[in-house]
């Protein structure tokens, strides 16, 4: 599926503000220092269309972009956190939860890895909580460019036996690199496949 427009539509902390024409939203969200911001931009074919940094956890609110008047790509500020005051950090997690839970648009949740390391408990934690609210999501390993292809399958086997410690079933699975832009076609293509199957309430 080809991006042709992508139109940055608004940035908010409230559900209330968010947009109200029932389009399929499709949200990513991970660690600090994942490679969100490279991730969003390889994905919509742009440079600097989410704002990337040398300093991570720089994103603190709910971003709506617009993807060919279709549906929306979502960048949530990320559960790591990176250096921020408790009381932000609590203020940041409330909101994320908000929307994950409460926004009925929120067709799938694309939930970055870092295929560098090891299991992390924060990741592993927010997954679980994904599963007792009953979200869908999918995996997204990042910056694969980084390690050989056999590091690269210890990693994400290490990853699924993890998951397996609490799940029956591991969630579809991307393997993505931004440098090469590798997995943005299959990401695409399951946005476009997933869109066909979404109804508006």
């Amino acid at each position: 599926m080809p991006v042709h427009e992508v139109h940055f539509i608004a940035s908010n902390t409230s559900l209330n503000a968010l947009p109200k024409d029932g389009k399929p939203e499709y949200a990513f969200i991970g660690r600090s220092n994942v490679g969100k911001s490279s991730l969003i931009n390889m994905i919509c074919n742009r440079t600097s269309l989410a704002k990337t940094s040398s300093t991570p956890g720089k994103t603190k609110l709910i971003n709506h972009f617009l993807v060919d008047n279709n549906w929306y790509l979502v960048d949530l500020p990320g559960y790591g956190y990176a250096r921020l005051p408790k009381t932000v950090k609590e203020k940041i997690q409330q909101m994320i939860h908000s929307y994950i839970s409460k926004r009925e648009q929120l067709v799938c949740l694309f939930v970055l890895i870092d295929s560098r390391l090891e299991p992390q408990h924060s990741d592993l934690e927010f997954i679980n909580w994904l599963g007792a609210k009953a979200i869908p999501f999918v995996l997204v390993f990042t910056k694969s460019d980084k390690l050989s292809k056999n590091e690269l399958g210890r990693n994400t086997s290490r990853f699924s036996k993890s998951m397996l410690e609490d799940w029956e079933d591991i969630p579809q699975i991307f393997i993505t690199s931004s440098v090469k832009h590798t997995g943005r076609d299959e990401i695409l293509a399951f946005i476009e496949v997933t869109n066909k199957k979404f109804k508006i309430n």
